[in-house]
C-alpha cells in the first residue's frame, strides 16, 4: 500500500451505550475508534424500487492501513457523512483492510 494513495481522511467509530433517555430506552452514542489515511478505490451510487418507491444507495469502497478489531457493527466518518460499514476484507496479512460502505440516510 502506497502512502501516496491515502489522500482521505476517515474516523471509524463504534457505537456505546449513553444511558437510558427519560423515555426508558436505551440512548447510543458514537465514539472515535481511530483516524486513518485511506484510498477512495471505488464509489457508486445506484438506484431501485424498494417498497413504495425509488431508493437511491451510494456506495463506496475505501482501503486503509490495517487496524485491528474493525467490524460490520462500526461506520465511517469521511467526507461529514456517515457511512455504515457491509464488509470487512483483510489486505494481505495485517498489511491492510478494505472497507465496504453504504451511506447512512437520516
Amino acid at each position: 500500500m502506497k502512502a501516496g494513495r491515502l489522500l482521505e481522511v476517515i474516523a471509524i467509530q463504534r457505537a456505546t451505550s449513553a444511558g437510558i433517555s427519560d423515555a426508558g430506552t436505551p440512548d447510543e452514542a458514537w465514539v472515535d475508534l481511530c483516524t486513518l489515511r485511506a484510498e477512495r478505490a471505488e464509489q457508486a451510487s445506484v438506484e431501485a424500487i424498494e417498497g413504495l418507491g425509488a431508493v437511491d444507495t451510494e456506495t463506496v469502497v475505501l482501503r486503509a492501513r490495517f487496524f485491528e478489531g474493525v467490524t460490520n457493527a462500526d461506520r465511517v466518518i469521511w467526507n461529514g457523512d456517515a457511512w455504515n460499514i457491509k464488509r470487512v476484507s483483510p489486505i494481505g496479512r495485517r498489511k491492510g483492510i478494505e472497507l465496504h460502505c453504504e451511506r447512512v440516510t437520516p
